[in-house]
């Protein structure tokens, strides 16, 4: 004898259903559907509905008939038990396995068994609510009904086991089973034997649901029996057994506590599980949130510093990463993105792991400051908007870095992965939209904004509550790793370097961005989120501003070539500075190094020497030391003594005898040069080489224009065309604002009343129930003048140019030119119908509209 463990599979039944509402009806008959549940309650259900689940509004619903229709929709009811919490998704289960309108006492026995359990008690009552308000359950609590799709989806089967671990009832495993069978098992069971199969399969559901006579039943049982039943107890409840198998198989079968399922393959009976279990539906029910664990705390002004100070220095980043591509950066792969040596060429460029160099890569990207030009050769550079960006203060432009990767849906940790199809994903590349990510991003950080200010969030406890809050969904990615989870562990990484939390707490200005309330504020709103994004950015960039250090007009010359800014520089000085030094270490003092390479790019970008010394002496504290000075005099006295222009290319210069020691050079020997004339040379390399050959043997030559003019080389010459920043890909509809709920909720009322009024049907042309009325165009003129001339309602029929057929409640107020103009109940606006397209009008029963 075996008992084998069957292989799970995810195949789920296809289904449709309806039925759910608030369901009390005090004083009213119980909702028989799910419309008519959602027609008893009040506006704040429909809201609380269409909130939840969004994709229901696309399109907003004509009535309740067709929204109820539309929640028990299969995708629609997959999408909305995805965002149930482990407590809620057992709950639901727990009603998959219970009888069809199970009363609430059978559902608590389900969930918290015998025995009872405080916790369960608590807390059932909460996740029944929710289920509700997601349509997902309807029903008073005499009378709770799981939507039949979600029981479908829930409920045990062959091919779907349920999480429960639960079988097939009595009923269900033994439907085709011969009479005799049957018979042969109440008998062997104790029971009296029965006429008919079906008295015989109540016989022994109802043994099986008696506590003390199940117990009494199972005192009788082979120790052997009892173990074969521990093992299949709490699932899953199938087991292989051999054409001949052991005597204690025999007894279970025999008796009906394992029921055939084929030849070879038995089932416990989930009446049968129950009382083993105790009445539990689950093993280990999780009616508690996963407490989020603190690793250390912070004094809040610690923390916010900390995080200001990140914040500060991931706008240095994102302005260095940019500054690098000025003159325009590494070209877009045939395929799209960045070559995996150009991402290792960025990375070293910012001394950064490469991870943390896709991250800033696609920050920027994502905030529309990067772009490809679009050229034939297509290269990737700063946009025009980076140049806006660079002209707002600090604290705005962090504000839009953050606000751009709460709402990004691109996902830079999967740069470097493979698609399914074994390609390599780049930076910037497709492939790199995942639409749960911005969801993420906003639970981990919701659960940060729990703990106390200024604490640090165990990381393992926040990843064990995402799998908490959303069970279905880590469990659909468990095969790849559980994508969710690694956006999780992302968020955390890319929040810290962002500047959004400070020490692993989150800071302050992060809370406003997020629209949660402050320490010492009310809520902005009920719920967060309601705020617009861009007052939300302005409230943090506000609260950041202070905390971020104060840009300095000055710096330090120091004897040994270089210049320490005692801290950030303020815009026209860093620039300027940039262009004449060299960066040569970083931290809260950054060290520039003057060379005479940078100082010769300073007088390429037009300066002269006396512009270069007014200006260090006009910013420096310190007196310009004498070895500084002497380097600017000597390069510039050089700059420029060589020209270089475009013939293919020459090199000019007054003083032939430096020609001529250019020619005699071994190095010039692949510049390709000739002598034309004693100040004139001609050269088979284009002017770009030659400059930087010339540069690269000592000489500082200067390029000239066709009119032998110096042209100047300025750092910021590059900028593609204006680009759109790629949109975020959701994975589903955006939730609704109030404005959009409101009129949403209007709609469909106006057009529940349109489609239920009770109207009068001509006498001679009886309507069918749910088809349009049909009357002649005498008879329909007639009916909308007499209307119009007593104020009263009618009901009609509407074809539009579409030819989409609907219903309509209207008060027509004016009757002309082939026009009926009214007030449109259903749509709550006044509207002009052309009468030809008018199928049929009747008036109404009731007036009360």
């Amino acid at each position: 004898m075996g008992i084998g463990e069957l292989d799970r599979e995810a195949h789920v039944p296809e289904g449709s259903g309806g039925g759910t509402g608030g369901g009390t009806g005090v004083g009213a008959a119980a909702p028989r559907t799910l419309a008519e549940a959602l027609r008893a309650g009040g506006d704040d259900t429909l809201t609380a509905l269409l909130r939840a689940r969004p994709d229901l509004l696309s399109p907003v619903p004509n009535d309740l008939t067709q929204l109820a229709t539309r929640a028990g929709t299969r995708a629609s009811v997959v999408r909305a038990l995805e965002r149930l919490d482990r407590f809620a998704l057992q709950t639901a289960e727990a009603l998959a396995v219970a009888p069809d309108a199970a009363p609430y006492p059978v559902l608590l026995g389900l969930m918290a068994g015998d025995a009872g359990d405080a916790e369960i008690e608590a807390a059932l009552p909460r996740a029944v609510a929710l289920l509700r308000e997601q349509a997902l359950v309807w029903g008073d609590d005499e009378r709770l009904r799981l939507v039949r799709t979600a029981r479908e989806l829930l409920a045990p089967s062959a091919q779907h086991p349920s999480p429960t671990g639960l079988g097939p009832t009595v009923a269900e495993a033994t439907a085709g089973m011969s009479p005799g069978r049957l018979q042969e098992i109440i008998a062997a069971a104790g029971l009296p034997t029965t006429h008919d199969p079906v008295s015989a399969v109540a016989a022994l559901t109802e043994l099986f649901t008696d506590r003390t006579r199940m117990a009494a039943l199972l005192d009788t049982a082979p120790p052997e029996a009892l173990t074969v039943l521990d093992r299949l107890v709490w699932g899953p409840p199938y087991g292989e057994v051999t054409p001949d198998p052991t005597a204690p198989v025999r007894w279970l079968r025999d008796r009906g506590l394992l029921l055939p399922v084929s030849a070879r393959t038995v089932v416990l009976p989930r009446e049968a599980a129950l009382h083993l279990r105790g009445g539990r539906a689950h093993a280990a029910p999780e009616p508690v949130a996963p407490e989020i664990a603190v690793t250390r705390e912070y004094r809040p002004q610690v923390v916010d510093n900390a995080a200001a100070g990140q914040a500060y220095a991931a706008l240095a980043t994102v302005e260095e990463l940019l500054k690098s591509w000025n003159q325009g950066g590494p070209p877009v792969l045939r395929a799209g993105g960045l070559a995996v040596r150009d991402l290792k060429r960025t990375a070293a460029t910012l001394d950064v792991p490469e991870q943390t160099a896709a991250f800033w890569l696609e920050l920027a990207y994502g905030a529309g400051l990067l772009a490809s030009d679009g050229e034939a050769d297509e290269k990737y550079a700063p946009t025009p908007a980076y140049d806006d960006w660079l002209d707002l203060p600090p604290a705005e432009r962090w504000s839009r870095l953050a606000a751009t990767w709460l709402a990004a849906t691109r996902t830079p940790g999967l740069v470097g992965a493979q698609d399914a199809k074994g390609r390599t994903l780049a930076a910037f590349g497709p492939g790199l939209d995942r639409g749960a990510a911005p969801e993420v991003r906003h639970r981990v950080l919701a659960l940060l904004a729990t703990l106390p200010p200024g604490a640090a969030a165990d990381r393992e406890s926040v990843l064990a509550r995402l799998r908490w809050d959303r069970p279905l969904r880590g469990a659909a990615g468990a095969g790849a790793g559980d994508l969710r989870e690694r956006i999780a562990a992302w968020t955390l990484e890319e929040a810290e370097q962002l500047g959004v939390t400070g020490r692993g707490a989150l800071a302050t200005p992060a809370r406003a961005l997020l629209n949660l309330p402050l320490a010492e504020a009310a809520p902005a709103s009920g719920h967060p989120g309601d705020c617009e994004p861009a007052v939300a950015a302005s409230r943090a960039a506000t609260l950041l501003a202070p905390l971020l250090p104060e840009a300095v007009d000055h710096v330090l010359l120091q004897a040994d070539l270089t210049a320490v800014a005692p801290g950030p520089l303020r815009r026209p000085l860093a620039e300027t500075l940039s262009v004449l030094a060299d960066v040569e270490s970083k931290g809260g003092a950054t060290v520039y190094r003057f060379t005479p390479a940078s100082v010769r790019r300073a007088l390429d970008a037009g300066r002269s020497a006396s512009d270069l010394h007014d200006f260090l002496t006009a910013h420096s504290r310190t007196p310009v030391p004498q070895p500084l000075a002497y380097l600017i005099d000597d390069v510039a006295r050089r700059h420029g003594h060589l020209r270089v222009g475009a013939a293919s290319s020459y090199v000019r210069c007054d003083d032939d005898a430096m020609l001529g020691e250019i020619l005699a050079d071994k190095r010039s020997a692949g510049l390709g040069l000739r002598r034309l004339a004693p100040t004139v040379l001609a050269a088979q390399s284009d002017p770009t080489a030659l400059l930087e050959g010339l540069r690269a043997m000592g000489y500082a030559p200067a390029a000239e224009s066709a009119q032998g003019d110096v042209l100047i080389t300025r750092a910021d010459a590059y900028r593609t065309p204006d680009r759109i920043p790629p949109a975020p890909v959701p994975d589903g509809p955006p939730v609704p604002d109030a404005t959009m709920l409101t009129a949403a909720v209007k709609a469909i009322r106006a057009g529940d009343r349109a489609a239920t009024v009770v109207r009068k049907e001509p006498a001679a042309t009886p309507v069918a129930a749910g088809s349009l009325p049909r009357t002649s165009a005498a008879e329909t003129l007639a009916t909308v003048q007499a209307a119009a001339l007593t104020g009263s309602a009618v009901w009609i029929g509407y074809v539009n140019a579409d030819g989409a057929a609907s219903q309509r409640v209207i008060a027509p107020v004016r009757v002309e030119g082939g026009f009926v103009t009214g007030y449109d109940h259903t749509a709550d606006e006044v509207r002009t119908y052309p009468l030809h397209r008018i199928t049929g009008v009747a008036e109404l029963a009731d007036e009360e509209i």
